[in-house]
């Protein structure tokens, strides 16, 4: 490990991919979190990353993620989250109730064990650390059949912006990402009508680190990342 770490929970081949790539070349000590950590053995062995198995919406597994992960701790990217598509009448509460644990659930969690450990550091610049979360346009509105979503990622907006007014004094910048698009994710391609409509994903990941860097006089606590072909 490096001096700093750098922690990704919920991470697949996409988003979460092109976040270690980047943040390993920047210099980070890695730590991935995934529930099943065979599935990003290779991307792991590709950025020299620590991997951790943990459901994110169990405090014991995120208990024990954050008690491996090594300090100085000074990112945390919280991915995480659940679909349970259907019209209102029909959704199977338990379900719903699964999709409401990983989004937001989880996403107290993990925000809450990256401040104590980020709290419990010393500063370097005034700044102790950085937690980002990966939100949707569904915090923002709720879409037709799609009410376990809007309710989790909702949820986890308020988080983001309560964390951030209560942590931002304290040198820890909070921010809510607004996903507003598809990602160009391995083996998904826009349409051959519609070029350009989906996000890249190595591009995204650019912003996170431009978060990341941002000065602390000026520290944004929400950022909208859409396609430029898309209306909204």
């Amino acid at each position: 490990m490096s001096k700093e770490t750098a922690l990704i929970v919920g991470v697949g081949d996409g988003l979460s991919a092109s976040l270690a790539r980047l943040l390993s070349r920047e210099g980070y000590g890695l730590v991935l979190a995934a529930r099943n950590t065979g599935k990003i053995s290779a991307l792991a062995e590709e950025t020299g990353a620590a991997t951790i198995a943990c459901d994110a919406s169990k405090p014991a597994d995120v208990a024990t993620l954050f008690a491996g992960t090594p300090a100085p701790l000074r990112v945390v990217i919280y991915n995480p989250s659940a679909r349970q598509r259907g019209p209102i009448s029909e959704l199977d509460p338990e379900e719903v109730r699964r999709s409401i644990e990983v989004t937001a659930y989880g996403a107290f969690l993990v925000g809450q064990a990256a401040a104590r450990s980020m709290l419990a550091q010393e500063p370097e610049d005034g700044v102790r650390g950085t937690i980002l979360f990966t939100g949707a346009s569904a915090g923002v509105k709720g879409f037709p059949q799609s009410a376990p979503f809007a309710m989790g990622k909702f949820a986890q907006r308020g988080l983001s912006q309560s964390m951030a007014r209560e942590l931002h004094p304290q040198g820890i910048h909070v921010a809510w990402v607004n996903i507003d698009g598809g990602i160009r994710n391995p083996g998904r391609s826009e349409p051959a009508d519609q070029p350009d409509s989906m996000l890249d994903p190595d591009a995204i990941a650019q912003n996170y680190l431009m978060l990341i860097r941002q000065s602390r006089s000026t520290w944004s606590e929400e950022l909208s990342i859409r396609p430029w072909v898309e209306r909204f």
